[in-house]
């Protein structure tokens, strides 16, 4: 059974696949981690995000990127938004996110692209959405959680930029997937969250 959970950044996709992989029973990817990695690497390369060929070349990162905190703060996802414009990126990331999707067993996996490229036949799939100004909220709450001192505006702006660039890049662009239900985050808690998406996910394995 493969599970795919998308949307944009900071609106609980992340959050509710990992507790649909805990609710079923599988393993969970964030696809948005091996982006992440991407963009990071490149930065300690001295590369340029923006430059293909810089990219494209810090996608041979080493597996133990993946478990540094460095790659949750916003100026990494900032980074992993503009690397992921990028067709030879995304296509040099594919296999190994198709190979975590049909593990025996199935998987979920949450990101910009899945139900629409990495899994188009996912057995459940989910969009999960909430409004600019509730997603920086999380994103204000999180920063300081950790000792940052964010600015609101800022915030805004930059979920504002990722959005257009994920929405409008030329390449596997963020949006709903045929068949895919919408979940809007925006007035739900967590667990609000989870239920419906296990509701949702429960209906479209039952239909199928």
């Amino acid at each position: 059974m493969i599970i795919a959970v998308d949307g944009p950044a900071a609106s609980g996709k992340g959050t509710i696949a990992k507790a649909l992989g805990q609710h079923y029973g599988l393993p969970c990817l964030d696809t948005g981690l091996l982006y992440r990695a991407v963009g990071l690497a490149v930065l300690r390369a001295g590369g340029d995000p923006d430059l293909e060929e810089d990219a494209l070349a810090a996608c041979d990162f080493d597996d133990n990127l993946l478990a540094e905190p460095t790659l949750r703060t916003e100026a990494v996802g900032s980074l992993a938004s503009r690397v992921s414009v990028h067709q030879s990126v995304r296509a040099a990331l594919i296999s190994r996110q198709r190979d975590f999707a049909t593990q025996p067993g199935g998987a979920v996996l949450d990101g910009r692209d899945i139900a629409t490229v990495i899994a188009p036949d996912a057995d459940a799939k989910i969009f999960v959405t909430a409004s600019v100004p509730v997603r920086a909220e999380r994103r204000f709450a999180d920063a300081m959680a950790h000792g940052g001192h964010p600015d609101m505006d800022t915030l805004i702006a930059d979920i504002q930029a990722r959005d257009t660039r994920d929405m409008s890049r030329d390449h596997a662009p963020l949006r709903q997937a045929d068949g895919a239900d919408l979940l809007d985050t925006s007035n739900l808690t967590i667990d609000a969250a989870v239920r419906q998406a296990i509701v949702l996910v429960d209906a479209q394995l039952a239909g199928r």
